[in-house]
């Protein structure tokens, strides 16, 4: 039986999808059709709750009576870009938009590479759908905002409303799953939910605005960190609105401050092209003066994450100025510097050298925290070589201040700091390096490279450090 003898001459067929996103089985049954030859004006494609064609064959629910595919049909032909593409278009709220995904598979079986052609009308409103389904995609990423609220054993779970415009809540539930691994969390919207409890991912029926929670505590910290990224050099009122229309602000909490941000911004840029005016910027006369500097300045992208400016501390005249990496997130807290693990475990290695901290004046090549979120941790990120160049000014005018004898630098970051070359620690360690102000530098590794190994390792490490603070307590002695 060939397959126009599988199908009735003038037959209309309904074929009613049991989810509006469930690309999987409209594509089983446009192969069959397909291969049945049924062209794309016989067939109606119908999502639930939609209404069919009344000529139709086919009972209201399912497609029982679609026609079955002869054993030699013919394989159905469609290009790796058709199906990328399709998958996309599929999602999309067009409620034609299975009938066109139809008449283009249709087309592909005569002319296989309609895909490449940019201009024939079908194929550019098949990627403009696709688009479409992938900015909400982008935008539920971006505008998800969780609340936190507490289950009945006290266990955490956050819950988050959002209004996407197509149908990509189950097509995009598993990027939350897999940034949101370890978190008990809902996503509720007007046309279902879903739900991930740390182990199985299940969905929900649709939920109304006032199911999830408003706000919670730690929207007054978001709302801080948004005001201190906010760069109004960077403002464009226009492209903001094309990337964060106004239909999200009332669930994200930081858009509340947005007016009086873009309020402000001509004299934060004023203020800010001030600050980072170096060639006119006067070298401070004092530490009080390097600490006011570097609370105000915005030269690098680190003193925007929303951290605190960590200046050095010690005695002015200081025979030994000692040298970190950056401020980490103790540091940030207390405002000072080396007095989370890795200070603790530096004190610990001065004493026993006989090296007094006190002392000594002790500060960092870059005065920021930079970190990045990892749950409701901030985890430290390396500076880059361009952010310790930067933030390079302010050392300098450290050391012009104190003129120490001998710099002690902690980790590779800190050398370069105080050079403005990379540094290999291992070559450069246990020497003495001439500075161009007549003083020393010797190199060693950084506390927390320690804290991070284990065993013979450790201990190996742990002595040469040991050893390299004893050089430098003999040098002392010397100069």
């Amino acid at each position: 039986m060939t397959a126009m003898q599988n199908v009735s001459l003038g037959s209309r067929y309904a074929v009613h999808l049991p989810a509006p996103d469930d690309f999987a089985f409209w594509r089983e049954r446009a192969r069959g059709l397909v291969q049945c030859d049924v062209p794309p004006d016989r067939v109606s494609w119908i999502e639930p709750g939609g209404t069919g064609d009344l000529f139709a064959e086919g009972p209201s629910r399912g497609d029982k009576r679609l026609p079955v595919p002869p054993a030699d049909a013919p394989p159905v032909r469609a290009s790796q870009r058709f199906l990328t593409v399709a998958r996309s278009a599929a999602l999309h709220s067009d409620p034609a938009r299975f009938g066109l995904l139809y008449r283009v598979l249709w087309r592909l079986q005569r002319n296989p590479r309609l895909m490449e052609d940019k201009a024939d009308p079908e194929v550019r409103r098949l990627e403009e759908l696709a688009k479409s389904v992938r900015r909400d995609a982008h935008k539920m990423h971006a505008f998800v905002r969780f609340r936190e609220v507490a289950e009945e054993d006290g266990t955490p779970h956050f819950v988050a409303w959002f209004e996407p415009d197509h149908h990509i809540v189950r097509a995009e539930a598993a990027f939350f799953m897999r940034r949101f691994a370890n978190m008990r969390w809902s996503i509720l919207t007007p046309h279902g939910s879903v739900h991930w409890d740390g182990e199985t991912m299940r969905e929900g029926p649709p939920a109304r605005r006032e199911d999830a929670p408003c706000g919670d505590p730690v929207e007054a910290l978001w709302r801080s960190y948004y005001a201190s990224i906010f760069n109004p050099a960077r403002l464009k009122v226009s492209a903001m609105l094309s990337e964060m229309p106004k239909k999200y602000w009332k669930n994200l909490p930081e858009a509340e401050l947005i007016p009086q941000l873009i309020a402000g911004a001509q004299a934060r840029e004023a203020a800010m092209v001030a600050a980072g005016a170096r060639a006119e910027r006067a070298r401070p006369a004092s530490l009080a003066e390097v600490a006011q500097g570097i609370a105000a300045c915005r030269d690098c992208p680190i003193a925007d994450c929303g951290t605190r400016a960590v200046a050095g501390e010690g005695p002015q005249q200081a025979a030994l100025m000692i040298v970190g990496e950056q401020p980490g997130d103790q540091e940030d807290i207390a405002g000072r510097p080396f007095v989370g693990p890795a200070g603790q475990l530096l004190d610990d290695y001065l004493a026993h050298a006989g090296i007094d901290r006190t002392a000594a004046y002790v500060t960092n090549a870059v005065k920021h925290f930079k970190f990045a979120w990892k749950g409701k941790q901030r985890l430290h990120q390396s500076p880059t070589a361009k952010e310790i160049d930067t933030c390079r000014w302010w050392l300098d005018a450290e050391r012009a201040i104190i003129r120490p004898r001998i710099v002690l630098a902690l980790g590779a970051s800190a050398a370069r700091g105080l050079l403005g070359r990379t540094v290999s620690v291992t070559r450069e360690r246990g020497r003495a390096i001439p500075l161009d102000d007549g003083g020393e530098l010797w190199v060693t590794v950084h506390p927390s490279y320690l804290l991070r190994l284990e065993g013979e390792a450790r201990e190996a490490q742990a002595a040469l450090f040991a050893e390299n603070l004893a050089a430098v307590r003999e040098r002392l002695g010397e100069v």
